[in-house]
């Protein structure tokens, strides 16, 4: 067993090792004066992503003003790959979404499938997928579920990561879909201002069609769980407070909320 441990740290110390010696080559090509072998240099440097970081951070130290510059952006960029729901910009949420996906959201009140359509709204559609393939959604609670007309999520349980999203606006999509029964759409404040909230149409409700709200999917296994999950609280849970205070609030408060254990992405 010890002989086996010995030549499993032989072969990471060799990885490690080829992977710094990469970094240096690569940091040395940061310098060159032509823009696309600069370009190629930091691509290849994020690719490395955290084996690059002790070499690059060693690089902070350089009286080259725009050598330190380029290294500071791609540290930014890695840390943005390793953390991305910290980061709005990331590459990683920006992603286009499939034509078609499927959504699980294993909650606790029992599964539900959400079957997503992105010709429906496109935008709307990139931003849900991106989300929901990086974490944003899990354990966060069903904040508000009115009878007979929505329940609504999507305010992340740590307040760190809510704040990083409050100005992360994306575009309107035209309604092209109407807003029926177990039809999932974005929250709206008004032209524009789509972030991370959802809710899902506990019934039809086509008032909503003129008032921007693009339906990009819909419920196509467990709408029954859907229609279980509490709705006692109604109107109480206040969004400033479980954006400023997390999850943290709703359990203190509303402790019967129903939550997201985890979501599943399915091309």
């Amino acid at each position: 067993m010890t002989i086996l441990i010995a030549l499993a740290l032989s072969v990471f110390s060799r990885s490690q090792g080829e992977i710094e010696r990469q970094a240096e080559e690569w940091i040395q090509k940061l310098r060159s004066d032509k823009i696309e072998e600069r370009e190629e240099a930091a691509r290849r440097l994020q690719e490395l992503g955290k084996g690059a970081k002790e070499a690059l951070k060693k690089q902070l130290q350089t009286t080259d003003a725009e050598l330190s510059a380029r290294v500071q952006a791609i540290l930014q960029a890695i840390l943005a790959d390793e953390v991305p729901l910290l980061h709005p910009n990331a590459p990683r949420m920006n992603q286009q979404a499939p034509k078609e996906f499927k959504v699980t959201f294993s909650t606790s009140k029992g599964d539900f499938v959400v079957k997503v359509i992105r010709d429906w709204a496109p935008k709307g559609v990139d931003r849900f997928y991106n989300l929901a393939k990086n974490g944003y959604y899990d354990h966060c609670r069903f904040f508000r579920v009115i009878k007979d007309f929505v329940c609504q999520f999507g305010i992340n349980g740590d307040p760190n990561i809510s704040a990083k999203w409050t100005d992360a606006k994306i575009g309107d999509d035209p309604v092209k879909m109407g807003n029926k029964r177990g039809r999932i759409i974005f929250a709206t404040a008004g032209p524009d201002t789509r972030t991370t909230q959802l809710f899902i149409n506990l019934k039809d409700n086509d008032f909503l069609d003129g008032n921007g709200f693009a339906a990009f999917g819909e419920v196509v296994e467990g709408m029954s769980v859907v229609d279980k999950l509490y709705s006692g609280y109604g109107e109480e849970p206040e969004q400033v407070k479980i954006t400023e205070k997390g999850n943290k609030y709703l359990e203190e408060r509303f402790n019967e909320l129903d939550y997201i254990k985890g979501v599943k992405v399915s091309d």
